[in-house]
């Protein structure tokens, strides 16, 4: 299959690109120009007007994967206009065109879309549960489900939640202890913010299973245990044997961030795992994938892919 995957210096953009590529026929396209990947490069502005259109008529793709985003949150409350084009109205224009052209397309969304008020004994989200943005980013990410589900039902619209390693080695939580950590440096373990953290190759091949089954609709594509990211960088200092107590129980509300921060993301995968017809892979086996991957340099391989000017990626 023919895949074009927008966003490819981002984290799961890149990740997803060198897995598919294997596979698959990958085109990737981003802002930036990424050297050395082994896939197809354009390199382009989505957000001029007419690109989209022009993008997809010359690349000719199967599947469209969106990955492309403005994720920062505190970058979203500094500048909410070109958070609302790059997460919402850029969405709804590739849903748009891919309909008229028969594309599948899968469009990245977030956890985030909830408050993160609901008591986690309740149980977890599920796709039936109405959305509640409390942040810029948030906000427009909803936007842009509700835009790309109008311009075209048939496409997949996936709330995820995930960590890996990225060009900048600085892009998810995970690298943010290992980079620390590995270096005797203390930081803070929020223990008031519940989430389902996913490793992204363990996502992207979720994502190519959900296209080549022929799934349609919202689901939630996140991992299958809840806990608090505390507890996430313990599991990392475990594994790789930093000392974890160098990790400080914390409360996300005690620091300086601008945007709100949702309490609990604890998300229902029932729903994706019935589809497919498989169990979602356990905390363990991503925990495992990262810590073989870091064992093995990709880490360092994938930063030889340098990009020549900057994005607003996943």
């Amino acid at each position: 299959m023919k895949i074009l995957i927008t966003g490819t210096s981002g984290l799961l953009g890149l990740n997803l690109s060198l897995a598919a590529c294997s596979t698959h026929d990958v085109t990737g396209v981003d802002r930036s120009q990424l050297t050395g990947v082994p896939f197809h490069m354009v390199k382009v502005d989505l957000l001029i007007p007419g690109v989209v259109e022009a993008v997809i008529d010359q690349t000719r793709p199967d599947w469209l994967v969106h990955c492309a985003a403005l994720a920062n949150l505190e970058a979203c409350e500094a500048d909410p206009d070109t958070a609302l084009r790059l997460n919402a109205h850029l969405p709804a224009e590739l849903a748009r065109v891919c309909a008229i052209r028969g594309i599948r397309m899968v469009h990245l969304s977030t956890d985030a879309v909830f408050d993160g008020a609901r008591d986690p004994a309740l149980g977890p989200y599920t796709e039936t549960d109405t959305p509640h943005p409390i942040s810029i980013y948030s906000d427009t990410k909803y936007k842009g489900e509700q835009g790309v589900q109008q311009a075209n039902p048939d496409a997949i619209v996936a709330r995820v939640n995930f960590y890996g390693f990225s060009l900048s080695g600085k892009r998810s939580l995970a690298e943010f202890f290992v980079n620390n950590l590995s270096q005797g440096k203390r930081v803070n373990g929020f223990t008031d913010v519940i989430f389902c953290p996913m490793h992204v190759h363990d996502l992207g091949d979720l994502l190519l299973k959900i296209l080549e089954k022929g799934l349609g609709g919202l689901y939630h594509v996140v991992g299958e245990e809840a806990m608090t990211k505390y507890e996430f960088g313990l599991a990392i200092a475990r594994r790789f044997g930093f000392d974890e107590t160098l990790i400080t129980p914390a409360s996300v509300e005690q620091g300086e961030l601008k945007a709100r921060r949702a309490h609990n993301l604890y998300l229902s995968v029932h729903k994706i795992s019935t589809a497919l017809g498989e169990t979602i892979p356990s905390f363990s086996t991503g925990l495992e994938r990262f810590y073989a991957q870091f064992q093995q340099g990709y880490p360092q391989k994938i930063r030889t892919y340098t990009q020549v000017s900057p994005v607003f990626n996943v």
